[in-house]
C-alpha cells in the first residue's frame, strides 16, 4: 500500500503542475487578447466571447482546485460559447448547412446542460457527497 500512496501523491502533484500551466497559459492568452484590443483600439463581440471562454477555463480550474473534480457542465458552457463565437466570426463565409449544423450542435449542448441540471435537482447526491458537478 505505501506504493499506492506514493503513486497517488505523484498523480496529484502532476495534476497541480498541469493546472498551474493551464492557469499560466490562460493568463498569457488573456493578456495577449487585451494587448490586441489596445493596439487595434477596438473591441469586437468575438473578443468579448473569447474573454468569456478564458474566464470559464479559469473558473473550471478554480473549481477543480477547490473540489478535486471537474464539473461536467463547465466544458459544455465553454463549448457553447466557442460555437457562438465561431458562428459570429465566420458567419459570412459559411454555407447554410454549416450554420444549421453548428446551431444544432449548440442546441444539443444546451439541452445536455439542462438535462444534467434537472438530474441534479431530481436526483441529488447523498449528503456528504459532492458529486462531479
Amino acid at each position: 500500500m505505501p506504493r499506492a500512496k506514493a503513486t497517488i501523491k505523484i498523480i496529484h502533484a502532476l495534476e497541480h503542475l498541469v493546472l498551474t500551466l493551464i492557469i499560466l497559459a490562460t493568463t498569457y492568452a488573456i493578456g495577449e487578447e487585451i494587448y490586441l484590443i489596445i493596439v487595434n483600439r477596438t473591441v469586437t463581440v468575438g473578443d468579448l466571447l473569447l474573454m468569456f471562454i478564458y474566464l470559464e477555463v479559469l473558473a473550471m480550474v478554480s473549481i477543480f482546485f477547490e473540489s478535486g473534480k471537474v464539473p461536467v457542465r463547465m466544458p459544455l458552457y465553454i463549448g457553447i460559447v466557442a460555437l457562438a463565437r465561431y458562428l459570429i466570426l465566420d458567419l459570412k463565409n459559411m454555407d447554410d448547412w454549416r450554420i444549421i449544423t453548428i446551431s444544432i450542435a449548440g442546441l444539443i449542448m444546451a439541452i445536455s446542460v439542462f438535462i444534467i441540471r434537472i438530474g441534479h435537482v431530481k436526483f441529488p447526491y447523498p449528503s456528504g457527497s459532492h458529486g462531479d458537478d
